[in-house]
C-alpha cells in the first residue's frame, strides 16, 4: 500500500467506525456510487465515494434507496436470506461475504482522487475502494 497515504478521519467517521468495531459484515452491494455493507447487528453501513459514511437500520437503508420497488424487494429478500443464514437461497443483488469474523480495525487511506477503507478481521480483510474521478466503487475480500 505504499502508494496510498493514511488519511485522517473526521469526527462523524470516527463515531461510525466506533459503532461497527466488533460487528461482522455479512454481505454487501453497490448502488448509486455507494457501497452498502450489511452488518450482523441489523444495520447497513453505507460508504460514499469521498469516504463519508453512515450507519442505519437495514430496512431504512433499503427504503431510502433511489431504486424501483422491485429492486428494493430483491434487496429485502437478500437481507432476509443472509440474516437467517439460508445456505440454499439465491441472492439477487447482494454478495455474501466469504469470511465471517468481527471487524477488529478500520483504516482509511487516500490517493489523489481515490479513497480506500480497509476493514481488518482476524484472518481476512474487506476493502472498499472508490474513485471520485470515475465514480467507481469496488469491494474486495482477501485472506491475511
Amino acid at each position: 500500500m505504499s502508494d496510498w497515504d493514511l488519511a485522517e478521519t473526521n469526527t462523524h467517521q470516527d463515531h461510525v467506525i466506533a459503532h461497527v468495531l466488533g460487528a461482522t459484515v455479512e454481505g454487501h452491494f453497490v448502488w448509486d456510487e455507494t457501497a452498502y455493507l450489511l452488518l450482523d447487528i441489523g444495520f447497513i453501513w453505507n460508504i460514499y465515494l469521498n469516504g463519508e459514511m453512515g450507519l442505519v437500520p437495514s430496512s431504512l437503508a433499503i427504503a431510502e434507496l433511489d431504486a424501483s420497488d422491485s429492486v428494493k424487494a430483491e434487496l429485502r429478500e437478500d437481507v432476509d436470506a443472509i440474516i437467517i443464514r439460508s445456505a440454499h437461497a439465491a441472492l439477487h443483488r447482494m454478495t455474501k461475504t466469504a469470511g465471517s469474523c468481527p471487524i477488529k480495525s478500520v483504516d482509511f487511506f487516500d490517493r489523489e482522487n481515490s479513497r480506500r477503507l480497509v476493514l481488518t478481521c482476524e484472518d481476512s480483510c474487506l476493502g472498499i475502494e472508490t474513485s471520485l474521478e470515475t465514480a467507481e466503487v469496488k469491494i474486495y475480500e482477501s485472506q491475511i
